[in-house]
């Protein structure tokens, strides 16, 4: 029957069942993915600049390539890839369930005929006799048969793993309930991030687009921030943060250790350790000298900040950098005498004794400094999550089915002719046919030793 023939509503259903149509989904999702990959998504305005012109930032923004993963145009091929494998399954899985279910108990010679896998040979012997005993063989060496007689002739049909046909449909059934767990995050879940100093607490969050706000109902407070780095340099190697959650005065969780991939979750809202940074000046430990005595003080400052020395001189930190190329921490101390015109002095933390060489009333030694930091949260909801993983497990089930498991079947049909029985065996596997014609040629072996016993 034509498409015309069938009507509007046939071309309809043929067009969602159509092939060409999962083809053309599946390479436009891969594209579009990877735009959203090269193109980092909710960004400020300010950070496109760095790589686009304001008229390109415009033409993304109308395409929403800036968000595009929540855009309305992929959400579509989404749905239309949806419909699709929605549509093939319903059109295929009707004849699949029947052959499951009512197998071919008695095959004609024409559909015998179109299997590969066959052998017969004509015996003497009672047809009785030979039925029971090759039941007995295929329940020894395959699986327990039906018996069905038909027109003199007797059928005997064996299975194993009938339902590794429907693998197919856990796995296109795993991608919608994967898929619905995503439609579900993205309407009813948010992404957000938060940066609390150390010794700081909040009680709100900022969402992705960095202009709003939303209450947690509850305090987050950071009780220490810490970084590991790659030697001397100030590449991070690792950084966590210890949090503490208060609600309604209560503490709930108390200091909970956090890092990347180890996050903490409270009332459906997930934080994750994904940045840091400072959180003010840092705190400068600097020791002075009188040079050829015994005095010396000890001054702990914040940039810029005065201190006076037991002569009336003042200095200051001018500047300070924790890693000066490759000497490591390194500050610029400003000397302020009574009288005289001030001067600059330069000390490095891994060099003490740097400061000896120069000439001068001080000698200058960098103790130690402290910066604090803030730990950078990002914060997620996402009442889908649990749906996804749903759909994960069901597409590793669907595909360990669906690839290591094959319906195999096996007929045995005995034939009275002239004073004896013709025995016929053949066997079929909707998968893995090597493999399967391993086996039955094994079995067949088998099968010729059975008919030759007495």
């Amino acid at each position: 029957m034509s498409v015309k023939q069938r009507g509007p509503l046939g071309g309809v259903w043929d067009f969602f069942c159509s092939l060409k149509l999962t083809i053309f989904t599946l390479i436009a999702l891969a594209i579009t993915s990877i735009i959203g990959t090269v193109i980092e998504q909710n960004k400020s305005h300010q950070e496109y600049l760095r790589f686009f012109s304001e008229e390109t930032i415009r033409v993304l923004d109308r395409l929403q390539f800036f968000d595009m993963y929540h855009s309305w145009w992929f959400i579509g091929l989404l749905v239309l890839f949806c419909i699709n494998l929605t549509c093939c399954s319903i059109k295929r899985l009707p004849r699949v369930w029947r052959l499951v279910h009512n197998p071919l108990l008695t095959p004609s010679n024409q559909v015998l005929k179109t299997f590969s896998n066959t052998d017969e040979k004509l015996v003497k012997g009672d047809i009785k006799e030979l039925s029971a005993r090759m039941q007995a063989f295929l329940g020894s060496h395959f699986a327990s048969a039906r018996v069905t007689e038909k027109d003199g002739a007797t059928y005997l049909y064996a299975e194993k793993a009938k339902y590794a046909r429907f693998g197919v449909y856990i796995t296109h059934l795993s991608i919608l309930i994967i898929f619905l767990g995503a439609i579900i995050g993205n309407l009813y879940g948010f992404k957000a991030f938060v940066n609390i100093p150390e010794g700081g607490e909040t009680d709100r969050i900022w969402l992705r687009n960095g202009q709003t706000s939303m209450p947690l109902g509850f305090t987050v407070r950071c009780e220490d921030f810490s970084v590991e780095f790659y030697g001397e340099s100030q590449r991070p190697k690792e950084y966590s943060s210890i949090l503490t959650v208060i609600d309604q005065g209560e503490t709930v969780i108390d200091h909970r250790y956090i890092e990347v991939n180890d996050p903490l979750s409270y009332k459906g809202l997930t934080f994750y350790q994904s940045s840091y940074g400072p959180a003010g000046d840092e705190v400068i430990s600097i020791k002075v000298n009188v040079r050829d005595t015994d005095k010396a003080d000890a001054f702990t400052l914040h940039r810029g900040q005065l201190a006076e020395l037991p002569s009336g001189d003042r200095v200051r930190v001018a500047d300070f950098t924790p890693m000066f190329r490759n000497f490591g921490p390194a500050a610029r101390i400003e000397v302020l005498p009574k009288e005289g015109d001030a001067r600059m002095v330069t000390v490095f933390k891994n060099f003490p004794k740097f400061d000896e060489e120069r000439g001068g009333d001080y000698i200058f030694t960098l103790v130690d400094f402290d910066q604090l930091f803030y730990t950078g949260l990002q914060v997620t909801k996402d009442p889908g999550v649990w749906v996804v993983w749903l759909g994960c497990t069901l597409m590793i089930v669907g595909c360990l089915v669906a690839f290591f498991l094959s319906h195999r079947r096996m007929w045995v049909i005995l034939t009275p002719q002239e004073g004896k029985v013709g025995v016929r065996m053949v066997g079929s596997a909707h998968r893995n046919q090597p493999a399967f014609e391993l086996f039955f040629d094994e079995l067949k072996n088998k099968f010729r030793d059975e008919l030759s016993a007495k």
